[in-house]
């Protein structure tokens, strides 16, 4: 990790997890959502996606395109963006969390943080990376992707985040309980004061 937050202070927080393809971030956040199961200040949330739902990846929630500009339209979302031929919300309930002081982890978008942070005023990002050969051989293993496709993908993911953000790096290169443990520590350091 190569940043240690300060005291979140009275308010809740909202962690977004982000990372390239391949780096583990569903796997991580699965992780620790069974680790903080039972805990009520730790809130993970379900995005909503124009993705059905079996096709594979993070769970969430599947919707229409025509659904999805309803949802966004009628305030639904916290936070929207789009990415790769799909939209992503974060829906507005999570808010309502950070307000009465949880921890809310979302899977978000690097190229989506400004919105983050202009909705959630105590924002924290946890960047998932992994060595390239490990994220070359995790996209060939979904297969979904051709080689090729797998090596421009990589050729211009950035596995760094840019900006004014307090960032928490995590390299998922080993195993998923050495990452996992981290991420778990991570969320810790992050976690609001007690009210």
């Amino acid at each position: 990790m190569d940043a240690r937050p300060e005291d979140a202070g009275p308010s809740g927080t909202m962690v977004v997890v982000v990372g390239p393809s391949g780096a583990g971030k569903d796997t991580l956040m699965a992780y620790a959502a069974r680790h903080f199961a039972g805990n009520e200040r730790v809130v993970f949330t379900r995005r909503v996606i124009t993705r059905d739902e079996a096709a594979g990846g993070e769970d969430h929630d599947a919707v229409s395109e025509e659904m999805f500009e309803t949802l966004e339209k009628t305030g639904r979302f916290a936070v929207s963006w789009s990415a790769h031929g799909l939209r992503y919300g974060i829906p507005i309930e999570t808010k309502a969390a950070v307000d009465r002081g949880r921890l809310v982890v979302a899977n978000g978008s690097r190229s989506a943080l400004s919105r983050f942070k202009a909705v959630y005023p105590s924002l924290f990002v946890i960047n998932v990376t992994a060595s390239t050969d490990v994220l070359a051989a995790r996209l060939a293993a979904r297969g979904r992707e051709t080689k090729a496709e797998i090596l421009r993908r990589l050729e211009r993911s950035s596995l760094t985040v840019t900006g004014d953000y307090r960032v928490i790096t995590i390299d998922n290169s080993d195993s998923v309980e050495t990452a996992g443990h981290l991420m778990v520590e991570a969320l810790h350091s992050c976690m609001p004061a007690s009210r």
